[in-house]
């Protein structure tokens, strides 16, 4: 059932998602003192073009630099990236079988506006019991 839902996710807004991603990732790395804040915008784009059978949980050890670098992700991206996924969310909405995909847009809202201090990892690689921040 993943596969098929990342199939549809895919087509219909998926690959727009990462390639809004890739681009922020491409200018951040571009300007040498923000590469970190790319980094972070591919492993992003990389989850939005195949997020299902995937969460998201809190890194423990994050600290003031990725406080100071979620200010810095906010202003400079986070928020148009934050905006993209609720147009593609009510757009996919229309439809009945947009409507998971909708969800699934915007549960990833909250880690495309404060990536830094998160880690997107396998479903299946989490510890029985531990409940993930966010799951798609």
């Amino acid at each position: 059932m993943r596969t098929l839902l990342n199939i549809i996710w895919f087509v219909f807004g998926g690959f727009w998602l990462a390639l809004g991603y890739a681009l922020a990732g491409i200018i951040f790395c571009a300007l040498i003192i923000t590469i970190p804040v790319g980094v972070a915008s591919f492993r992003l784009a990389s989850y939005a073009l195949w997020p299902f059978g995937r969460a998201v949980v809190s890194t423990p050890h994050a600290g003031t630099g990725a406080v100071l670098l979620n200010i810095v992700w906010i202003v400079l991206a986070g928020w148009w990236l934050a905006l993209g996924h609720v147009m593609t969310a009510a757009a996919q909405a229309v439809t009945i079988i947009g409507i998971p995909l909708a969800v699934a847009n915007l549960k990833m809202i909250p880690i495309s506006l404060v990536p830094f201090g998160k880690e997107i990892v396998p479903r299946r690689m989490l510890p029985q019991g531990t409940r993930p921040m966010h799951s798609i």
